[in-house]
């Protein structure tokens, strides 16, 4: 490697010629995206190749999450509109770390299938690391507000689909600080026990449940949560709006997932 390079970014060219050498995982190469998987990894080279090649073994095996992300389809447009995956604004938490919130009962069970869900928010995801890599590099607090959670809800959840979606949290490069579950109903454990079987013991001690309320300190939380931040309609506007800017990106993204036999 060329001596005149940084520490760093020779890091980066050794992900990238190991790439290079294993094109079945199809990665996106460019140096962006290789030192985003090398810092949320703490600039361990051997740690960022397994992440790498976990994360896009996801995206080619979830294709019903990660193929034709089409913004003007017309399921993701009602659930764009609906807001369901909520990046806040402003920049982080008191710990800076991002702050998103999962509105997990604002579809309708009877309309919209779960998968769509999880698909709409991978999209919002995807687009946010693009357009935030500071922040996200940091760590994510993610909010799950459960208001208006109804049986209907629970039932997309068999345990098949809790265990792809727990294993989606820790394939991304950036993996979550908190997992608050708020306005939780009064027997949520035995639904999110479920959740934890599949979570590593991590990931499992960053659960926190409230039957109202929220400890993540942030002034820009929506004003559903009791802050000073734009509504949950303002933000799935926002955010729908930028999804549809960047249908280039999705296309583009779809190219990168790793060649199954």
């Amino acid at each position: 490697m060329d001596s005149e390079l940084s520490e760093e970014q020779q890091q980066v060219q050794e992900l990238s010629d190991w790439l290079d050498s294993n094109p079945y995982i199809n990665g996106c190469r460019s140096y962006a995206n290789l030192h985003f998987f090398l810092r949320t990894c703490k600039f361990d080279v051997e740690r960022a190749k397994r992440k790498l090649k976990t994360y896009y073994q996801m995206r080619a095996e979830r294709i019903e999450w990660f193929d034709n992300c089409d913004p003007l389809l017309p399921e993701i447009q009602e659930l764009l509109k609906l807001g369901v995956f909520l990046p806040i604004d402003g920049v982080e938490d008191e710990h800076q770390r991002k702050v998103v919130v999962i509105r997990t009962a604002a579809h309708d069970p009877k309309r919209h299938t779960q998968n769509n869900v999880f698909k709409t928010s991978k999209m919002i995801l995807d687009l946010l690391l693009k357009l935030e890599p500071d922040n996200c590099a940091r760590g994510m607090v993610a909010i799950m507000d459960m208001q208006g959670v109804q049986l209907g809800h629970a039932m997309q959840l068999n345990p098949k689909l809790i265990k792809r979606s727990v294993e989606s949290w820790t394939a991304y490069p950036c993996q979550p600080k908190l997992l608050e579950f708020t306005n939780a109903p009064r027997h949520v454990n035995l639904f999110l026990n479920t959740f934890r079987v599949f979570m590593s013991n991590k990931i499992r001690n960053r659960v926190v449940v409230h039957r109202e309320g929220t400890i993540v300190q942030c002034k820009q939380l929506p004003r559903e949560l009791g802050g000073l931040g734009p509504s949950y309609k303002e933000l799935a506007i926002k955010w729908r709006h930028l999804v549809e800017q960047n249908a280039d990106f999705y296309v583009e993204q779809g190219k990168y997932k790793s060649l199954l036999n």
